[in-house]
């Protein structure tokens, strides 16, 4: 006998449903807080409906489509939940009907933004994954950054051994 459409699933089946191990979806209810299943006696899981289409929203774009965790939760909170839920119905997996999407949210207040992230974003668009160039670009700052940060460091650690022999600093 086939459970209704709006029944609660338990994370057994919606890992099934989704082709995706329980871990990884405790993972992602840890990285994503619009995902909140219902915790009975003993902390069991149930999913509702909305959840689980959140959950294959979440998995298109991570898995599908290539967008960074960061990249998704920059998508949810531009574009809501209903968005995000809609991308992924695992409908044709599912032997029942599919999961009805949750309702939009209002849209979050703005949060104070930190400029480093800024600007180790730019070469995103809309959370998916940079281009090519735009990529080998940022690898190559990643590794000028790193190269500078090694040059800092020995000479925080030469500084240290000079004052530790007791000689005065340069």
């Amino acid at each position: 006998m086939a459970k209704s459409p709006e029944a609660f699933r338990t994370i057994g089946e919606v890992s099934e449903w989704l082709d995706t191990p329980p871990h990884v979806l405790r993972f992602w209810e840890s990285r994503f807080p619009q995902l909140k299943p219902v915790k009975r006696a003993g902390g069991r899981r149930y999913y509702r409906p909305g959840d689980i289409a959140l959950l294959g929203g979440i998995k298109q774009l991570l898995h599908d489509d290539g967008v960074t965790i960061r990249g998704v939760q920059k998508i949810l909170q531009e574009k809501g939940i209903g968005h995000v839920a809609g991308l992924g119905s695992p409908a044709s997996a599912a032997p029942d009907a599919p999961p009805q999407p949750l309702p939009p949210e209002p849209p979050p207040p703005p949060a104070a933004t930190d400029p480093q992230i800024e600007s180790e974003t730019e070469t995103e668009t809309a959370g998916h994954r940079a281009a090519p160039a735009a990529k080998a670009k940022d690898e190559a700052d990643a590794h000028a950054r790193l190269a500078a940060l090694r040059r800092a460091l020995t000479r925080l650690r030469s500084l240290r051994d000079r004052m530790a022999a007791g000689q005065a600093p340069e």
